[in-house]
């Protein structure tokens, strides 16, 4: 492998930290306490290409490559969580699924409003009892022949309130189990579709999670992605490709935290001298960026799969698996590290071990993870 970023990747790197540095490291605390979206935030990110960064440029993305994403998602990430999970998804679910899988007329009608930002994607999986088994869906998509009819009830959805497209995975036919499921194109406003209050989260604040309600909501046929039954297929792959996002979005939490710990070490002192002079704080710096680096190296490594049109089904799962450790116990390394200091808002470690968690249960939790990577060596 080459270990060398290109000049591109490089800048959009760069670009990615002085957007964050600049633009969102002010209000971010305020953001988390208050769960305030960052529409103006989430806006600029779409004027700045972050939104649709690997979606042709026909459409309107960056055409970009998936390292770069893994890049940008990392600096995006070691300021604000909750940006990037809207960056994530819009990027890996939503803007990859439609491009990937849809048909001219679709890709032309969503693509140049999601990539701009002009407008945000969702993608409805989970349901109360449909979680990590994806095959276990209850809501339906009746079909009607030239449309389908739409009910039921999908959770912890990403952009819930604030998007206006949603791929809704919706069992047509009970008999085929997983073979029944279909992906529909379901816009905000469509009668019968309602959104549920903001759920009260631990982390990722900033960013909307709701349930879903679908009552009889009329989708036209021509809103279906694939063939029919192809939902499952469709859903596999989209989170196969996620997983790389998330991954990234604990490595840039895992940075973010190290960063602020390797600072303040250098500042703080403790027996007259800086804390960075004792062992101890040096042992755990020391762990903390080694943890960092090989993560970093799994997610690049997944990502060089996925640009090389290779299986990424196993790197992706190990990148997401590791990584989302890695941020969860950086985290709270930081905040041992800052002391007292780390158990206060302003000094911003307690709201990344928050955010920290969560990378360890979307996209499939580390069991599912270990599942994926167990079926795919045992091959």
């Amino acid at each position: 492998m080459d270990f060398q970023l290109t000049e591109e990747q490089l800048a959009v790197q760069a670009a990615a930290r002085e957007f964050a540095q600049n633009e969102l490291w002010a209000g971010v605390i305020e953001r988390d306490e208050h769960q305030k979206f960052p529409t103006e935030q989430i806006k600029k990110m779409g004027e700045l290409g972050f939104m649709g960064m690997m979606v042709s440029p026909e459409y309107g993305g960056g055409g970009m490559d998936t390292v770069s994403y893994v890049l940008a998602m990392e600096e995006i990430s070691k300021v604000d969580a909750s940006c990037s999970v809207i960056m994530s998804v819009n990027n890996s679910l939503v803007c990859w699924g439609l491009e990937k899988y849809g048909t001219e007329e679709q890709k032309r009608k969503y693509l140049p409003g999601l990539t701009s930002g002009e407008i945000i994607g969702a993608f409805a999986l989970s349901e109360p009892e449909a979680g990590s088994d994806a095959t276990m869906q209850r809501t339906t998509a009746e079909d009607k022949g030239d449309h389908y009819l739409l009910n039921g009830t999908k959770n912890w959805i990403t952009n819930g309130t604030t998007a206006s497209v949603y791929l809704v995975v919706a069992q047509t036919n009970p008999e085929a189990k997983h073979r029944g499921i279909n992906v529909l194109i379901v816009e905000k406003g469509m009668d019968g579709f309602v959104t549920g209050p903001k759920e009260n989260k631990l982390g990722i604040r900033g960013s909307d999670t709701c349930s879903l309600m679908f009552t009889d909501v009329k989708v036209p046929k021509e809103n279906r992605i694939g063939d029919d039954g192809f939902g499952f297929k469709f859903a596999m792959q989209v989170l196969a490709g996620g997983r790389i996002g998330i991954a990234s979005q604990a490595l840039g939490i895992a940075s973010g935290a190290y960063e602020l710990s390797l600072k303040y070490a250098q500042e703080r002192k403790a027996f007259g001298v800086p804390i960075s002079q004792h062992q101890a704080i040096q042992f755990k710096l020391a762990d903390m960026a080694t943890n960092i680096d090989a993560a970093r190296l799994l997610c690049l490594q997944s990502a060089h799969d996925k640009d090389a049109h290779q299986d990424y089904a196993k790197s992706g799962a190990m990148a997401k698996l590791f990584a989302s450790k890695v941020a969860m116990d950086t985290a709270v390394e930081a905040v041992q590290i800052h002391g007292g200091y780390g158990f206060v808002k302003e000094y911003h470690v307690e709201r990344m071990m928050r955010d920290a968690k969560i990378t360890q249960i979307y996209e499939g939790t580390s069991e599912i993870q270990k599942i994926v990577i167990s079926r795919e060596i045992l091959k």
